[in-house]
């Protein structure tokens, strides 16, 4: 059996759906699709954006904040179980995780907080390297590594989305600029460290080793993606377990539509 996984951060489903380039959904045959970013409640969406023929739909929405962030998942497959949100309360209410429970393994897509606005000073200078939401974003990795080491010990995990995080010097076009930005702090790149130490496994990487040039986000400020200016912060994540599974993992570079482009996986039972 395989399984065709694929993961966008679609920054705001409502406005992609209007493009043409929504047409990658409508004709995908992917086993499950993960959105991240959707900035869109359940009940402010027509129902050509909450269901596709063929399968199931999860949606985590934010009730903090309307339009803002959240996740959703389209599967062909019926899971075993479902669960929107971390366990944590401390990180529930901004629709960044939804949890799908299969017979292989434990499916998690997750929208990662970014570093939010920099700190600033007593007289409004930007601290460097400090950024507002950082310890927040470090609290929810916290939270989630914890809880997919407590499911791990029952079955293998695949965690996907956009972590806003890249990871080494080669996963982002301008590494010596940014070692002071959010998303490359030292602090943001040490978790992902643990992470693949603990024996969580960068499939991208793992199939496409040494390989530059692979971004998966470019700024529209600078119209980086004429140029190819761009990061790698969007991943599929599977627990070494699932390692002899893995078949194929790759980025859809020629999905527009949003700021990010698609990322794929595909898994062999």
């Amino acid at each position: 059996m395989q399984l065709r996984l694929a993961s966008w951060n679609v920054n705001g489903i409502r406005a992609v759906s209007k493009k043409d380039d929504w047409k990658w959904f409508e004709n995908s045959t992917y086993d499950v699709i993960a959105f991240q970013e959707t900035k869109a409640a359940v009940e402010q969406l027509p129902e050509s954006l909450t269901h596709k023929e063929g399968y199931s739909s999860y949606f985590a929405s934010s009730v903090v904040k309307k339009g803002y962030s959240g996740t959703a998942v389209f599967s062909r497959r019926e899971p075993i179980a479902s669960e929107i949100e971390l366990p944590d309360p401390a990180f529930q209410g901004e629709g960044r995780m939804v949890h799908l429970e299969f017979p292989e393994f434990h499916f998690f897509n997750g929208y990662f907080p970014n570093g939010g606005a920099p700190v600033t000073d007593e007289n409004g200078n930007e601290v460097p390297g400090e950024f507002l939401r950082v310890p927040y974003k470090m609290g929810f990795f916290e939270s989630f590594f914890k809880y997919a080491e407590e499911l791990r010990k029952n079955k293998p995990i695949v965690v996907c989305g956009d972590f806003n995080i890249a990871h080494e010097a080669i996963d982002l076009a301008r590494p010596k600029q940014n070692v002071k930005n959010t998303g490359f702090l030292p602090l943001e790149r040490e978790f992902l460290d643990r992470f693949v130490a603990a024996g969580y496994v960068d499939t991208f990487r793992l199939k496409h080793p040494g390989e530059e040039g692979h971004y998966t986000w470019w700024s529209y400020k600078t119209r980086a993606r004429a140029t190819n200016v761009g990061w790698r912060i969007d991943y599929f994540f599977v627990s070494e377990e699932l390692v002899p599974h893995i078949a194929d993992a790759y980025i859809e570079k020629d999905v527009y539509g949003s700021d990010h482009c698609p990322i794929g996986l595909v898994l062999d039972f």
